[in-house]
């Protein structure tokens, strides 16, 4: 009986990365946001960093499905562009490669005529 060593594995294991979204880009979101809940449009938030997409949800109340959601999508950096906003149906209603781009989307909703 002959003992063989065990055979090394090659290459460090990979492990799932987690997308998230980076301070800067936290910093615009959250400037729309207190902007939107001193306006009384929106008074919740949940914030999710998956294997492949980091969300930032929104939601009018908090027992509710949320109102649009901000999700960052590494992979699609050189295509579509890896921000976008979507609506409570699932509608896409932006897409782009710029945040503040983007959130102007959202931004319209604070606008409001005056009489």
């Amino acid at each position: 009986m002959n003992a063989q060593p065990p055979t090394p594995l090659h290459g460090r294991p990979k492990f799932p990365t987690q997308v998230a979204f980076h301070r800067t880009e936290l910093s615009v979101i959250l400037s729309l946001y207190g902007r939107m809940v001193a306006a009384g449009e929106w008074r919740d938030y949940g914030i999710s960093s998956l294997k492949e997409v980091a969300v930032f949800s929104i939601f009018r109340r908090t027992a509710e499905n949320p109102m649009y959601r901000i999700e960052k999508r590494p992979k699609l950096r050189n295509r579509q562009g890896m921000y976008a906003v979507i609506g409570i149906d699932g509608q896409i209603l932006k897409r782009g490669h710029d945040l503040r781009t983007v959130l102007r989307v959202l931004e319209r909703k604070l606008i409001r005529a005056v009489d």
